[in-house]
């Protein structure tokens, strides 16, 4: 068996994400460090009545405190053979991972990194989704309104980054144009367009102050989210990661990625469940979940064994 592991980005954070890893004894040292890094217990914080989750910065931490959290028990699980790859702050997640950086730097750098995107970008910005016309179309609606793409999820469909206002002008004309969909995402931040350009440096900064590990052995393969390339210079990775907040990522091409490496089963750590849907369409041969749709951890270790 090959499992490709797809870290999810912001958007999906609820109060119920931490379900199956909350008593997970082997994910009690995560949400340790992750009390530290964000003030308080994240399971008790997303359960708590007017909790904002979806502030830039927490957001960023609890999206990787689930990956992290999940990742303890596919260690317990004990594939073979995996490769990890990481959809926006996923991408940083995924670092931690593959041994790059320990559970605690990788929570520093999640909020470092939503620090920079917040200074560089202000308020009054936001993420569209659309799917159903083809990624040259999307591009020139967006550029009409002075947006930017700022991910491509596949040949019909991407995420768009820009002013909330000119964002609805950019949805409605999509759907207009006969997009199956054009929504706001739950995201404040015109991440990965060239708006954050100053926020790439100052993250690349934060960065090179981390130790970096060396990959510990029997670690997974670890793909860039910015281009799906396998990452082996160490450098050259975190440039990447850097520049992916300022730069379109190429998602379609980590999940082309995942099939060339042979993956025959994928699953999605993180809150919520688009990268498992978007790998249902890109790898329909593979057996595919979100952590979230087990019922407990047991379970999606069993089901990752085959049992």
């Amino acid at each position: 068996m090959t499992l490709a592991v797809l870290l999810s980005g912001q958007g999906g954070q609820h109060p119920r994400m931490f379900d199956l890893t909350a008593d997970w004894p082997a994910a009690a040292p995560v949400f340790t460090v992750a009390e530290r890094v964000l003030g308080q217990d994240p399971r008790d914080f997303v359960r708590a009545p007017g909790a904002d989750l979806h502030d830039n910065r927490t957001g960023q931490i609890l999206c990787c405190v689930a990956a992290l959290a999940g990742w303890t028990l596919v260690e317990a699980a004990r594939p073979a053979r995996v490769i990890v790859a990481g959809y926006s702050i996923g991408d940083l997640a995924a670092w931690g991972c593959a041994g790059r950086f320990d559970a605690e730097a990788i929570l520093r750098l999640a909020a470092a990194r939503a620090e920079a995107m917040d200074a560089a970008s202000g308020e009054g910005f936001a993420l569209a989704g659309i799917r159903g016309l083809r990624l040259a179309e999307i591009e020139t609606i967006a550029g009409r309104h002075g947006c930017h793409l700022a991910i491509r999820n596949a040949a019909d469909s991407a995420v768009v980054g820009g002013p909330r206002g000119a964002l609805d002008a950019v949805c409605s004309a999509a759907q207009a144009a006969g997009a199956q969909r054009a929504v706001i995402l739950s995201v404040r931040t015109p991440s990965h367009t060239p708006l954050l350009r100053a926020a790439s440096g100052r993250f690349e900064a934060a960065l090179a102050a981390e130790r970096l590990r060396r990959p510990p052995p029997g670690a997974p393969r670890l793909i860039s989210g910015l281009d799906g390339a396998p990452v082996f210079d160490g450098k050259a990775g975190l440039s990447k990661l850097a520049r992916q907040i300022s730069e379109t990522i190429d998602w379609a091409a980590c999940l082309v990625a995942c099939r060339e490496y042979g993956c025959d089963t994928v699953l999605e750590l993180g809150p919520g469940h688009a990268l498992a849907t978007m790998a249902r369409e890109a790898i329909p041969e593979a057996r595919i979940h979100a952590l979230e749709e087990f019922r407990s951890a047991s379970g999606a270790a069993d089901w990752i064994n085959g049992r």
